[in-house]
């Protein structure tokens, strides 16, 4: 079986383009051209890598204790220790809130 490859074709590339251009110009409400679908996305803001000190240090700066910060998240206070202590790596939705948070701050998922 041969695997999807991530490269955008042609067609995606001229569409995507194309109504880039209906939004620049009007022609294009944002809300339409924002419903674009992930596939379509370039990935601009992926969620980057994490290291267990600027997880803490993010927890602190939010003055929070380490249960505190593991309920917020909905994560267990070990697995938040973990992580602190470099142990564990975050992945999935757990890095995705660290990164939301790292970018606009701990108010932003309250």
């Amino acid at each position: 079986m041969k695997a999807k490859s991530t490269r955008k074709s042609r067609l995606t590339r001229e569409l995507l383009e194309t109504a880039k251009g209906m939004r620049t110009s009007g022609v294009m409400d944002s809300a339409t051209y924002d419903k674009i679908t992930m596939r379509h996305w370039n990935g601009e803001a992926r969620a980057l890598p994490m290291s267990g000190e600027e997880i803490r240090e993010l927890r602190v700066r939010s003055r929070l204790s380490q249960a505190v910060f593991a309920r917020v998240l909905n994560l267990s206070t070990g697995y938040v220790s973990q992580l602190e202590r470099g142990v564990k790596h975050p992945t999935g939705p757990a890095l995705a809130l660290l990164n939301v948070i790292r970018r606009k701050g701990f108010e932003a998922i309250r």
